[in-house]
């Protein structure tokens, strides 16, 4: 080894009987410390949130030293974006009516229903996911998760409702203006599905608050 590395054999045994110091010691105990606590966060935290966690631990470091542990090892935080956008608008020559006019509520189950597109933030990339929910008993009665936002997500999601029996011939299915909706794949399934499509308002919101109607 000493040879390949060309360093004097002395020198080697110079530093095996060498004794760490305090303070390398120290150090390599905290650098240990701050790698845990950042690879807790999935690499999310940066070095100001990753000393606040160790102090709350009771763990006696600076915010500087945090930093320079982190910097000299290439440990950077992750940039997130703060939002996502899932609803694309499509022509407004395809857009449907809006046939439950802001009245989230319904008394027979399978025959007003809303749907929606949200994303999931994952280790391998984004997961979409879409959810149909009856308006009349809360529940989520159909969904569907893909790596993608096509047509094909949404009608997964209400082949699920169907397929169980929360869809009802002639139901309403209320939705967003997005392209996924207002597809020809999605106009087709509802067609064939005896299913009719209403959508809101741009900038409307799709999904109601569970607060506006309880049921057991």
């Amino acid at each position: 080894m000493c040879a390949r590395l060309g360093v004097p054999r002395a020198s080697y045994y110079r530093w095996l009987d060498h004794e760490e110091s305090p303070t390398a010691a120290r150090h390599r105990e905290l650098t240990g410390l701050v790698k845990a606590m950042f690879d807790s966060s999935d690499g999310i935290f940066g070095h100001r949130m990753v000393h606040t966690k160790l102090s709350a631990a009771g763990v006696e470091i600076s915010v500087g030293t945090v930093a320079a542990i982190m910097a000299e090892n290439g440990w950077a935080a992750k940039r997130m974006r703060a939002f996502k956008r899932t609803t694309i608008p499509s022509d407004p020559d395809k857009v449907f009516a809006d046939l439950i006019g802001r009245d989230f509520t319904s008394d027979t189950p399978g025959t007003k229903l809303v749907g929606d597109i949200t994303y999931l933030r994952t280790g391998e990339g984004w997961l979409y996911l879409a959810t149909v929910i009856d308006l009349c008993t809360r529940m989520v009665v159909g969904w569907a998760m893909a790596d993608h936002m096509r047509a094909s997500l949404v009608t997964g999601a209400l082949a699920m409702a169907r397929d169980r029996g929360h869809l009802a011939p002639d139901a309403i299915f209320h939705s967003d203006r997005g392209t996924q909706y207002t597809s020809r794949e999605m106009g087709a399934w509802c067609t064939g599905n005896r299913v009719r499509q209403s959508m809101g308002a741009t900038g409307a919101g799709t999904m109601p608050s569970p607060s506006r109607r309880s049921h057991p």
